[in-house]
């Protein structure tokens, strides 16, 4: 199973929404994939259309130990697209799990318990911060995919949390690679993105993905509808970027049957 966090500490960079339209592209290509909602405000679990009164296991009751990973997921309505949902109790997590052992691998335990094949994939959509619960899911994770918005504070942003992912590599898990930065919002009528894009490719390289999300309204929409915009309009250029994004992706990670054999 590839376990994969997307995170970075800066809000509004369209993490959630590469976390929820990447997990749909690869359930159609035939990959049965587990989205694990970590942020408290639950715009993941809203955003696949899951309502709060379905949300009766959580990734809260995850972390705590009240329910294994089988028992929180719910079944969106993408066809092999599950959901482990957010809740609010999600919020005081990081001050309960401070009481917990091995509190930084809280979600790891939980993720090496699920029964082995249920998954080929699983997508840890982070909060905004750089805490416990973040932690955790790097702990996790075998790999992290960094949206990044093309704005002035971005490579900042971005080096705080690459540093934070090398005292992970060195105190909790020596396996997190860097699988891609995605850049997003990007505005070609504004010479700042395309600065910053510059920027960015020439200090990462090959790490930055060729693809690059644009700014779009359809891409906004689609959460309140509780879908994915590759449901709700594929055709919009928002769409067609997360599937060329889907793919480079997939060009990066062994297929599901390599990791069964491995």
């Amino acid at each position: 199973m590839i376990r994969i966090a997307v995170a970075n500490q800066k809000g509004g960079v369209g993490k959630t929404t590469t976390a929820i339209n990447l997990a749909t592209a690869l359930a159609a290509t035939g990959w049965r994939v587990l989205l694990l909602d970590l942020d408290p405000q639950g715009n993941a679990s809203t955003g696949l259309g899951v309502a709060h009164a379905a949300r009766e296991r959580s990734s809260y009751d995850l972390l705590i130990g009240e329910a294994e990973v089988c028992e929180a997921a719910v079944q969106t309505r993408v066809p092999r697209l599950e959901l482990v949902a957010a809740t609010q109790d999600l919020s005081g997590a990081e001050v309960e799990l401070v009481e917990f052992d091995r509190r930084t691998h809280r979600l790891a335990d939980a993720l090496d318990r699920a029964p082995p094949g249920r998954w080929d994939i699983v997508l840890m959509d982070c909060p905004p911060s750089l805490g416990l619960l973040t932690v955790n899911a790097l702990v996790a994770a075998k790999q992290l995919l960094v949206p990044l918005q093309c704005e002035f504070f971005a490579l900042e942003g971005l080096s705080q949390l690459l540093q934070t992912v090398e005292r992970i590599r060195s105190r909790f898990n020596p396996d997190l690679g860097i699988l891609g930065v995605a850049l997003t919002m990007f505005d070609r009528r504004n010479s700042l993105s395309r600065q910053v894009a510059e920027d960015v490719r020439a200090c990462l390289g090959p790490a930055v993905f060729e693809t690059v999300v644009p700014r779009n309204v359809r891409l906004s929409e689609a959460p309140s509808h509780g879908l994915p915009a590759l449901i709700y309009d594929l055709r919009c250029s928002g769409s067609e970027a997360y599937v060329r994004l889907a793919k480079e992706l997939m060009e990066r990670l062994p297929r599901p049957q390599e990791v069964e054999a491995a």
